[in-house]
């Protein structure tokens, strides 16, 4: 097995390679195109702006690349900062072009800044399913309700509610938490530092590795 994470100088890249390694797997941290398109699998981790981490994306040549990669199909999944450039576009200090692998935007958390509602959204939060199912996708084993570790101030819009695998409330506000379309999945959490249940994930998204490379 081969897991490359994506290297363009933004992400808790650390602790996601500390949760790959403490289920068995060991992850390559590179921007080289032949490296990411032999992968079994690849990740995108990021944390910051937008704006900033689409830049790093271009600078490095990497949007072409993860497009390649998207199209083998093999599994891709971004976390945080990751899942939402996924998108089509963010608000976040004014309007910024995303990936665009899956039809939405990224719109700032709706909540006030007072004593009962804090951004950015950090915290425990629980995940619950929308309309898709969650067999045979990162979160196939995963109790409904599970616990995972948030840290963000904007979120995901997909525009299509097939894409949206699960959702988080906050402060009355119900937000998409993950996304899957095809072979692409996307975490707003930080399923590497979600504990148990968050190493589930990432070992389910091995598993779907694993069984495409089997194909």
């Amino acid at each position: 097995m081969k897991i490359s994470i994506i290297d363009y100088e933004i992400g808790n890249v650390k602790s996601i390679k500390n949760a790959l390694k403490k289920i068995g797997v060991e992850s390559i941290l590179t921007n080289d195109r032949k490296t990411i398109l032999s992968s079994d699998g690849l990740i995108l981790p990021g944390v910051g702006a937008f704006a900033h981490g689409m830049n790093n994306l271009q600078k490095y040549g990497l949007q072409e690349i993860i497009n390649d990669f998207v199209n083998t199909k093999k599994p891709f999944m971004g976390i945080c900062l990751g899942m939402q450039m996924l998108m089509e576009e963010s608000e976040e200090f004014g309007i910024t072009k995303g990936l665009g692998l899956i039809e939405g935007k990224v719109i700032k958390l709706p909540v006030q800044k007072t004593n009962y509602e804090k951004s950015p959204h950090v915290s425990w939060n629980e995940i619950v399913k929308n309309k898709i199912t969650w067999k045979d996708t990162i979160l196939g084993d995963i109790p409904e309700q599970s616990d995972m570790y948030f840290v963000h101030s904007f979120v995901a819009s997909p525009m299509n509610e097939e894409n949206i695998l699960s959702t988080t409330e906050y402060y009355d506000y119900k937000f998409c938490s993950a996304v899957k379309k095809d072979n692409i999945y996307g975490c707003q959490f930080h399923p590497e530092k979600s504990g148990k249940m968050g190493l589930n994930i990432i070992q389910n998204f091995v598993n779907l590795c694993k069984e495409r490379k089997n194909v």
